[in-house]
């Protein structure tokens, strides 16, 4: 029986990957045999994920980028391609931030940033990858957005936006891109345990509100019918799944990643 997910021979370009998430899906990806390209922020952060992943011998490299420049994600889509001769097969556009406030108390750059690295960063990862992906006749991209993407979060209103567009920008480009042998998805993760985005949520309540930390986890989990939260491990084991051949079928498809709350 065919192996789905032996990566031996592909090549995948993982950003935000000196994060939680990130990190662990350019692990995943590696562990099934995939060369990895990776990218964050800061170059020491790249540096040191690169170092820990050489070391446990996997075949991985990284440049540091602001996913929000044009010209620095064509600089990494280039030290990719030149890295390994000119063939990316995978792309997954992780990178993202969060913003936590009432609607009157948004300011236009704060909006306007949330919007550049959730959607811009993915709009030019992908205009630089795909004419590689074009030229194989052959692509597996997969873009994250959220729960809060489908069904909106109080407080979260551009946060909540930026996602939903990338739904759409995912359904459009796998229509575009169908003829090329290319799949488009992407993920809808809900509160995911130990990330900087669920930390970033649960301190207002332990520091402002003073609750306890599994009250706060209570609250959120009440209504997810598997009574928790994801784990890194959900969500990498679902996107490492539309990374491979055993998802040739799927595109343009928004995976929630929920325990039930989203069906």
């Amino acid at each position: 029986m065919q192996n789905f997910l032996d990566f031996k021979g592909k090549t995948a370009l993982v950003n935000g990957a000196a994060g939680a998430i990130g990190k662990s899906i350019a692990q995943g990806l590696a562990q099934c045999g995939a060369r990895v390209y990776i990218t964050d922020l800061k170059q020491d952060a790249v540096d040191a994920t690169v170092a820990e992943f050489t070391a446990a011998g996997y075949d991985v490299a990284g440049l540091a980028a602001d996913v929000t420049s044009e010209a620095q994600v064509q600089a990494v889509v280039a030290g990719a391609a030149a890295r390994f001769t000119n063939v990316i097969d995978i792309l997954v556009n992780v990178a993202g931030v969060a913003g936590q406030s009432p609607i009157e108390e948004i300011t236009e750059k704060q909006w306007d940033f949330v919007f550049a690295v959730n959607c811009k960063g993915p709009f030019f990862f992908i205009k630089h990858v795909v004419p590689y992906m074009k030229s194989a006749k052959y692509g597996k991209i997969v873009n994250f957005s959220s729960q809060s993407g489908k069904m909106g979060s109080a407080l979260l209103s551009h946060y909540s936006a930026a996602k939903g567009a990338i739904i759409t920008f995912t359904q459009a480009l796998a229509h575009e891109f169908a003829k090329d042998n290319i799949n488009v998805n992407c993920v809808c993760p809900g509160i995911t345990d130990n990330t900087g985005v669920w930390t970033f949520m649960s301190s207002n309540y332990i520091e402002n509100l003073k609750q306890e930390r599994a009250d706060v986890v209570k609250r959120f989990t009440a209504k997810i019918p598997l009574g928790r939260l994801a784990s890194i491990e959900d969500v990498v084991g679902t996107t490492v799944y539309l990374c491979s051949s055993a998802a040739d079928y799927l595109t343009g498809q928004s995976i929630n990643i929920s325990g039930g709350r989203l069906m």
